[in-house]
């Protein structure tokens, strides 16, 4: 039995690359940051938790980093823990760098000490592009244009430095916009389609976004954990674009939100300046020809699709609260 070892299983992609491995017949472990309140209610959701072994983990302590690796033996690792919120970064810059940037070093190092035979995936993030030109491939040349991409850019350069200064069979995948209906409600996605819902069962009256226009290559997040796995299972480890190959923009998120309930998106959403970054990326798009190629993957979920599925479970969350609440509570 292959044994896994996800950090940031608490998040939409852990828990869902969780549930994945689970159904490959895997022993998943998964790195958790100890807080005050915990969170394990998107491993509930999907019915996952009790298929795996909890660890606690910091990637700011290379202490709790090694103890993780010696516990659970992995053969794979697959680092998804991160601060992962744009705006966020720009007001806790250097936070975001510790983690994004140098909690990747940490594990890479750990993995150098301790077993360089285990496989490695890093989480990297097509805001590294930033406004370079569209498409965006594994050639493109990177513009991050935040802390956030900044530190994952770090990350993603430094997992290649230790690919092939020490051998270390480590991958990136440079994945872009991925969304579900667990989506944490920071990301304008999730804000979309939770404003709707509200707004249909007469909760609010508006919605207040940022920019509209920018445009973003959005995926299912459960299709997008399988590109992660299969990258690992490639002979040589490589980089890759993971994208639907389309791009779409928050305007026409927000029509197909609100349309899918019946409504005209124009009369409630309203741009609060409050919401528009310090140096917004316009257009991403990405290229996935080179992961159809060598990894066999594709994009199987559509936009509408991904919306239908994320309306619906947020209309179930208002409507039945108390089935939603016990995702919470009931394992507390």
């Amino acid at each position: 039995m292959k044994r896994a070892l996800i950090t940031g299983i608490t998040g939409q992609d852990g828990a869902y690359l969780a549930k994945f491995l689970v159904s490959k017949g895997y022993k998943v472990f998964g790195g958790y940051r100890r807080t005050s309140t915990r969170n394990f209610w998107r491993l509930h959701y999907l019915d996952v938790k009790k298929d795996i072994e909890l660890i606690p983990m910091d990637l700011l302590d290379q202490t709790s980093i090694l103890t993780a690796i010696q516990k659970s033996e992995p053969d794979e690792i697959y680092n998804l823990a991160a601060q992962s919120f744009v705006g966020v970064s720009f007001e806790e810059a250097i936070a975001t760098g510790e983690i994004c940037a140098l909690g990747v070093t940490r594990i890479l190092d750990s993995i150098r000490i301790l077993n360089p035979k285990i496989k490695f995936y890093q989480a990297s993030t097509s805001e590294m592009f930033g406004n370079a030109p569209h498409p965006q491939s594994e050639k493109t040349p990177f513009e991050p244009a935040s802390p956030y991409a900044a530190g994952k850019l770090y990350a993603h350069w430094v997992t290649k430095n230790y690919r092939e200064g020490y051998g270390l069979f480590a991958c990136s995948g440079i994945l872009f916009n991925h969304e579900s209906p667990i989506r944490g409600i920071e990301f304008v996605t999730k804000k979309i389609t939770d404003g709707a819902a509200r707004i249909k069962l007469g909760y609010v009256d508006y919605l207040p976004l940022g920019n509209l226009d920018a445009m973003r290559d959005w995926g299912f997040a459960g299709d997008y954990v399988e590109a992660m796995w299969r990258m690992l299972q490639q002979p040589k480890p490589d980089d890759y674009v993971i994208a639907t190959g389309e791009s779409h923009s928050v305007r026409e998120f927000c029509e197909a939100a609100f349309g899918t309930l019946g409504l005209d998106y124009k009369k409630y959403v309203r741009v609060d300046q409050q919401f528009i970054r310090p140096v917004d990326v316009r257009y991403l798009l990405g290229d996935p020809a080179k992961a159809k190629k060598n990894l066999g993957w594709e994009a199987k979920t559509s936009l509408k699709e991904l919306v239908s599925m994320m309306v619906k479970a947020d209309m179930e969350k208002y409507q039945n609260p108390m089935k939603f609440a016990e995702q919470f509570l009931k394992h507390i």
